[in-house]
C-alpha cells in the first residue's frame, strides 16, 4: 500500500475515533461559507472537509481559507444534518485531511455508519 494511502487510512480511523470522543467534528466557515473544494477523484463533486479536533482545523485557514475560523459541530447534528444532505447534494466528505488537502474521500452515508456504529468491545 502506497505511503500516501496508508496515511490517509490513519488519518480516517483518527478521525472516526477522536470524533465519537469527542462528540464533535470541526468545519472551516467563513460567514455562510464553510471550506471545501474539488474531488480529486470525481468531476464536478465536491469536498466537505472536517476535522476531528480545533487545531487540525485552524492549521488549515490559510490561503483561500485564511478568513474561515474553526467552527465545532455536535455530533449528532453533523450525522443527523449534515451527512445526510451532503449526501442529497452528492457530496464527499474529507475527513481529516492534511496540509496539501489530501486524504480519503468518503461516501457522506459511508461516514455516518462508521460513526454510529457501536464501539469495538
Amino acid at each position: 500500500m502506497p505511503q500516501e494511502q496508508a496515511a490517509a487510512e490513519e488519518n480516517y480511523r483518527r478521525f472516526i475515533a477522536q470524533v465519537r470522543e469527542s462528540g464533535e467534528v470541526w468545519g472551516l466557515r467563513s460567514g455562510p461559507d464553510w471550506a471545501y473544494c474539488e474531488s480529486h477523484e470525481y468531476e464536478e463533486t465536491d469536498v466537505l472537509v472536517f476535522w476531528s479536533d480545533r487545531a487540525a482545523a485552524q492549521q488549515h485557514a490559510q490561503g483561500e481559507w485564511k478568513q474561515h475560523r474553526p467552527v465545532a459541530i455536535p455530533l449528532e447534528e453533523f450525522v443527523d444534518e449534515w451527512l445526510l444532505g451532503m449526501d442529497k447534494d452528492r457530496a464527499l466528505v474529507g475527513p481529516n485531511w492534511g496540509l496539501e488537502l489530501d486524504g480519503l474521500e468518503v461516501e457522506p452515508l459511508d461516514l455516518a455508519d462508521q460513526l454510529s456504529e457501536d464501539e469495538p468491545t
